[in-house]
């Protein structure tokens, strides 16, 4: 029996919790996991990992293809989340820099990440159990055989936590953030599975920040601002980069360049001072120099949450900001999210 992994069943945005009672046959909430989307094939001789994307994840946990076999009852096929957790016992949480650090060319680097940062599978829908098909059953089957399956999983195998109680979900939005995660889904109970499509809904964290305009890249194009770096300052005094904005128009990215040109700093010859970016495992030869602005000009931007002393991802332009200090955006304004212990979460 072999496996053929599909593309994974989708979320679309939402700005709270729906409402289950206008979903025909209701909707089951979970918690949103922060790391890697994984489809895990056991056949009963091999175990892959499919992703999101056509790169497949299974040469980078070596620790999962060795202890899920080990744990499964039998052949499946199942879609769920890889993540990483650290911290001491009793304050755990994800950690999403410790999880990328895992897609890495080199075999052993891969190994000893494997020993030093573990993953684990949470796994939140069932595909195939044995030789039967499940996506075309509805997700309240598919969970209850899920359950079935897994009804004597252990680490690093989790099956994840759900609840049909909308309130319970607006508490997990507020209380998990702590731990790490970034989220809740919203599933309808009467669906089949559909691969690549958005048909399930979540719900993230919304909130806006005053940040400073440091610099911009010019749009891969050659023409126009392709992203604008923000920053904050520290409690040292320091304007730190916290994050990129970009999504602009072919017409406003033009509009950029003369809007921010009394900005730019310039050398003693006139010409355009450049810094150079800070470089990521994703940014390969890619060239991530930028033009620098005085930090004078404020703007308000949309973020859902921070990783460490930046934002977790790219930022959405909201408006700007003439009445705002730049010296006032600091990270004070920023919210202060509670701790919460990753293994209440599991529980």
């Amino acid at each position: 029996m072999r496996y053929e992994i599909p593309a994974p069943m989708l979320a679309k945005a939402a700005a709270s919790v729906p409402d289950p009672v206008k979903t025909s046959g209701g909707m089951l909430f979970e918690p949103k996991w922060d790391g890697f989307r994984g489809l895990v094939a056991w056949d009963g001789e091999t175990l892959e990992i499919g992703s999101r994307g056509a790169k497949p994840l299974t040469r980078y946990f070596p620790e999962l293809v060795e202890a899920l076999p080990k744990i499964l009852p039998g052949p499946c096929l199942l879609d769920g989340e890889i993540v990483v957790a650290t911290g001491e016992p009793g304050a755990q949480r994800l950690d999403w820099e410790a999880l990328s650090q895992r897609i890495h060319p080199a075999a052993s680097r891969v190994e000893r990440l494997a020993a030093e940062t573990p993953a684990m599978f949470i796994a939140f829908d069932l595909l195939a159990d044995g030789d039967e098909d499940l996506q075309h059953r509805p997700f309240r089957e598919r969970r209850a055989r899920l359950e079935s399956l897994l009804a004597d999983a252990r680490h690093p195998l989790q099956l994840t936590r759900t609840t049909e109680d909308a309130a319970m979900a607006r508490q997990w939005l507020a209380e998990f953030e702590g731990a790490g995660l970034d989220g809740v889904v919203a599933k309808p109970l009467d669906q089949p599975y559909a691969p690549g499509k958005r048909t399930l809904i979540k719900i993230k964290h919304a909130r806006t920040a005053d940040v400073v305009a440091l610099g911009y890249r010019i749009h891969k194009s050659g023409s126009g601002v392709g992203s604008l770096l923000v920053g904050l300052y520290d409690d040292s005094g320091v304007l730190r980069q916290v994050g990129g904005v970009a999504a602009w128009s072919d017409k406003r990215r033009q509009e950029l360049v003369d809007e921010l040109a009394p900005l730019v700093e310039r050398d003693e010859d006139g010409a355009a001072v450049t810094g150079e970016g800070e470089r990521s495992r994703f940014s390969g030869s890619k060239d991530v120099s930028f033009v620098r602005l005085r930090p004078e000009r404020v703007l308000e931007v949309r973020y859902d949450q921070l990783e460490g002393a930046r934002f977790r991802h790219t930022v959405q332009f909201e408006r700007w900001r003439p009445d705002r200090d730049a010296r006032s955006c600091t990270y004070d304004q920023l919210d202060t999210v509670a701790g919460y212990d990753l293994a209440d979460v599991l529980a």
